[in-house]
């Protein structure tokens, strides 16, 4: 197991649409195992193959993480197949560090996934947990939660980001 780089926003890996995952082997599982050790290290409750530089429809959620670890989930192939009703809430992201944004989501949510022995399950979803599995989903398809902030906003994360940046080179 290995705790893997986080890819940060603007990488262009975060806006490619994930590969569906055909076959678990060896290498998914392990992919799957190391994706929620970064999660747990990096202070995360949700984490998408693509964060870690893998074009792959993975995530792992764990809403009691980081410090308890009582429910972690490795969701291949994760879909949303049910959504009711509709809350706002303030969101942050690894990929996108010092950014926090109101998102819209659905209140609940009715998920597919296989887990890493191939079996399948359906999870219903509400609150947080409801929440992380959209934003880790969105992943998947490229999106992130700075496509569902005003022009502004976006506007002055980037130049925070451009001024982080030469302050690095330097």
């Amino acid at each position: 197991m290995a705790i893997r780089n986080i890819v940060c926003y603007p990488d262009p890996l975060l806006r490619k649409k994930c590969e569906e995952i055909t076959a678990i082997d060896d290498e998914i599982k392990r992919l799957g195992e190391d994706m929620l050790d970064t999660m747990y290290e990096k202070k995360g409750i949700g984490l998408a193959a693509p964060q870690v530089g893998v074009i792959k429809r993975l995530i792992t959620v764990d809403i009691s993480g980081p410090e308890k670890r009582e429910n972690p989930f490795v969701m291949v192939n994760p879909e949303i197949v049910e959504k009711k009703g509709e809350t706002e809430g303030e969101e942050g992201c690894l990929s996108l560090p010092g950014f926090k944004g109101k998102v819209k989501r659905a209140a609940a949510v009715k998920v597919r996934y296989l887990d890493l022995d191939g079996e399948e399950h359906l999870v219903d979803a509400d609150e947080l947990f409801a929440i992380c599995l959209q934003h880790e989903i969105d992943h998947l398809d490229g999106k992130l939660i700075i496509d569902y902030a005003g022009r502004l906003k976006k506007k002055m994360y980037e130049n925070k980001l451009k001024k982080l940046q030469k302050h690095r080179a330097r």
